[in-house]
């Protein structure tokens, strides 16, 4: 058991019957009554996030994660598959708990958090960026460039996102995970 004391970015703990992980914390000494830490926790199971505040010294129940390194396979009916790179073991992840998964293309190499004692998958983070080739978009309009004007494209995962006029079919363009935005054109 840990204290309020120990709360930290990033820390797992079990809250609620959930686990969560500390996306923000503030301690508060106010002028007047106790101290308490306010924080900011998002559930790993939903995704939903919640405020929260704790008294000082409350005592909270760390969840001991670890982070493993992962090569997307392929996905089936039953979800996304990976594998292990240290030990080549395979392991199904269900779609609900990959943020953005329209950008994962076979062969990336992604982190997976896991519950150290249940040994079960919690989130999956890709990584911040990708580099994905344009596999349809409609020709750009010459002159057309008066107000950084942009046009839809499908890349080769499937995912479809804004892109500058100046890209073409057969560009690589640089993507980034948590937002969807277009970033750069990548030079072969």
């Amino acid at each position: 058991m840990a204290s309020t004391s120990d709360i930290k970015n990033g820390l797992c703990i079990n809250h609620s019957n959930d686990v969560y992980k500390v996306v923000e914390f503030l301690h508060v000494k106010p002028g007047k009554g106790p101290a308490f830490v306010r924080t900011k926790l998002k559930s790993l199971k939903s995704g939903k996030v919640i405020d929260n505040t704790f008294p000082a010294g409350h005592k909270i129940d760390v969840v001991r994660v670890e982070r493993r390194k992962f090569q997307f396979l392929y996905k089936d009916d039953s979800g996304f598959n990976f594998m292990d790179n240290e030990t080549y073991d395979q392991v199904n992840i269900q779609e609900s708990i990959i943020d953005n998964s329209e950008f994962l293309k076979e062969g990336d190499t992604i982190e997976v958090l896991f519950h150290a004692e249940k040994n079960e998958p919690l989130t999956v983070d890709l990584p911040q960026y990708v580099s994905l080739e344009v596999t349809y978009t409609e020709p750009g309009e010459k002159g057309n460039t008066a107000n950084n004007a942009t046009k839809p494209a499908t890349l080769e995962t499937g995912a479809t996102i804004k892109v500058p006029l100046f890209v073409n079919e057969g560009d690589t363009v640089k993507v980034e995970t948590a937002t969807g935005n277009y970033m750069e054109r990548v030079k072969n």
